[in-house]
């Protein structure tokens, strides 16, 4: 794996080993199904903030929504009007699906937060899953493999809409197990971070990525606290402020599209 290649054109292709990479799928495949079940706690949809304005419940946790959908639609018309950087065109099919998936996780959180229950749940997690699926195979085409990142993309999907729907199956049953879906999402987490670390981009501002986990810090932190954020500040809840810090997330994504250049040709 770390031998070199001479790919068209006569450039050198140094690529990294990515054993780790398999190393981790495995680890997560055998945690998601040998973990002990894990229903989601009802509590889950008592969020801090309840107020209703403009005839809308829940008005804030609602509206803080609307980032996804900005950023989204951003990051589709830099795609469509050639304002992304591509060494090839088919490269920028999984930054689509990511920014498909913000898309839909405004129309899906926002659904959710006007009657928080399980079954509304099931609407804002499988479109995250869309983004998360989307942003990994962004970073494999980007780092390892073109070909690899476009093979892994369809299955990816099917697996992050599988996590979802098993979930809500199980919790329609009575027996409820939230694991593989917050494997999933740890996964993709900590998969897009290790290949930022240990592969470096063909293009400039790869370092970018970093902005998006330190939004997704931010929100993680912001949901956590979520009712003492509304204590402190009495106008806006922790809740509400992850969705606006998530929504940056894909804001890094546009902005590094935006403004990187090709660093070093052709790897596939």
């Amino acid at each position: 794996m770390a031998a070199e290649s001479s790919p068209p054109g006569g450039v050198p292709e140094r690529r990294s080993p990515v054993y780790w990479f398999v190393g981790l799928t495995i680890l997560a495949l055998l945690a998601a199904f040998l973990l002990p079940a894990v229903k989601q706690p009802l509590e889950y949809h008592d969020f801090a903030d309840h107020r209703h304005a403009h005839g809308i419940d829940n008005f804030l946790d609602v509206v803080s929504n609307v980032g996804f959908l900005i950023f989204g639609v951003l990051g589709l018309f830099i795609i469509g009007k050639g304002r992304a950087c591509f060494e090839r065109p088919t490269e920028r099919w999984p930054y689509v699906t990511f920014f498909i998936g913000l898309v839909l996780t405004a129309l899906g959180s926002g659904y959710y937060h006007l009657a928080p229950n399980n079954e509304t749940l099931f609407w804002d997690r499988l479109p995250m899953t869309i983004a998360f699926m989307g942003l990994v195979a962004a970073q494999i085409v980007d780092r390892i493999s073109v070909r690899a990142g476009l093979v892994l993309l369809p299955p990816a999907l099917l697996i992050g809409a599988a996590s979802v729907i098993y979930w809500l199956v199980t919790e329609r049953l009575g027996a409820g197990n939230v694991i593989p879906y917050g494997i999933l999402q740890a996964y993709s987490v900590l998969v897009v971070l290790l290949l930022a670390i240990l592969n470096p981009s063909r293009y400039t501002r790869g370092s970018d990525i970093y902005w998006v986990f330190a939004w997704y810090a931010l929100a993680k932190v912001l949901e956590t606290f979520d009712g003492e954020v509304l204590a402190l500040n009495a106008m806006v809840s922790g809740h509400s402020l992850k969705h606006v810090a998530a929504a940056f997330a894909g804001f890094s994504v546009c902005r590094m599209l935006s403004k990187r250049t090709l660093r070093e040709a052709g790897r596939d």
